[in-house]
């Protein structure tokens, strides 16, 4: 056996072990892609804790109203909470802000129409949520 065959040879199998590498490369990157995806479709965990609303504003008047009642409450009896007249201005645009909150998952819910909740009441929470996942999922065997 020459010297050249057994450069041959071991080229070979250098060759056979970066394709297998690059494989594994591959799913690994399928893999994380998948949990990219899957991360984006859940809400962010604690969401009502990462923004402050203004000091003094309605809407940090609404949310001391909903704490201070402990449950949803009707836009309409928001705002007799909060001292502001129950008329169709102030009714839309409360309902407005509070909607926009709700649909970012931040500070509010909207658990029926024109019903507001916090977060922090847990209202929003559906039967079936996804449980922590198992530090082994997704691991390859």
């Amino acid at each position: 056996m020459g010297a050249r065959e057994n450069l041959q040879r071991l080229y070979d199998r250098k060759q056979q072990e970066i394709r297998e590498l690059e494989l594994q490369l591959a799913q690994a990157k399928a893999y994380l892609q998948a949990i990219q995806d899957s991360m984006k479709v859940l809400p962010k965990e604690n969401p009502g804790e990462e923004q402050e609303l203004r000091e003094g504003s309605g809407l940090a008047k609404a949310k001391r109203a909903l704490q201070a009642a402990g449950k949803p409450m009707h836009v309409g009896d928001i705002l007799k909470a909060i001292g502001k007249p129950n008329d169709k201005k102030h009714r839309i645009s409360l309902s407005g802000s509070l909607g926009n909150y709700a649909r970012k998952k931040q500070i509010f819910t909207k658990p029926a129409p024109n019903t507001f909740g916090l977060i922090a009441f847990g209202v929003a929470a559906k039967s079936g949520e996804i449980e922590d996942m198992p530090e082994t999922f997704g691991t390859m065997q």
